[in-house]
């Protein structure tokens, strides 16, 4: 009896794992399809090659049709789609807007500097260019 335990245990220790992590992909197979299978057209996605999107077309069961600009429509397989993408609202880039100015129509301390160092570099590297032919 206890020449079966250990072999057991070691069985167990390995097999817990395997069992959770199929559980796991399995759970994850099945929201990857009730996403793919609840598009409607108006819906922001981002595809597997990170291409975004807005769902032209969601009528065939296994195609799917995607404007990616204005009146450029491409159809790709359902499978294709990674993820819905919720679109921003524009106050809401607007709000961020004007929290990055101090009040005083400029940037904050912080982008002033990285963009006067950025200058700056870029002066000493068209004065190191212009040095070097003379």
């Amino acid at each position: 009896m206890e020449g079966l335990f250990l072999p057991l245990l070691l069985m167990l220790v390995v097999a817990i794992p395997l069992v959770m992590g199929t559980r796991k992909q399995k759970k994850a197979m099945a929201q990857q399809q009730e996403l793919q299978s609840s598009l409607a057209e108006g819906d922001r996605v981002m595809t597997t090659s990170g291409l975004y999107a807005t769902v032209a077309d969601a009528s065939d069961d296994s195609t799917i049709d995607l404007e990616i600009a204005e009146g450029v429509v491409t159809t790709w397989l359902r499978q294709a789609v990674r993820e819905r993408i919720n679109p921003v609202a524009d106050e809401d880039t607007a709000d961020a807007d004007d929290d990055s100015t101090d009040g005083t129509g400029g940037t904050d301390s912080a982008d002033g500097a990285t963009r006067a160092s950025t200058d700056g570099d870029s002066e000493q590297v068209a004065s190191s260019v212009e040095q070097g032919k003379k």
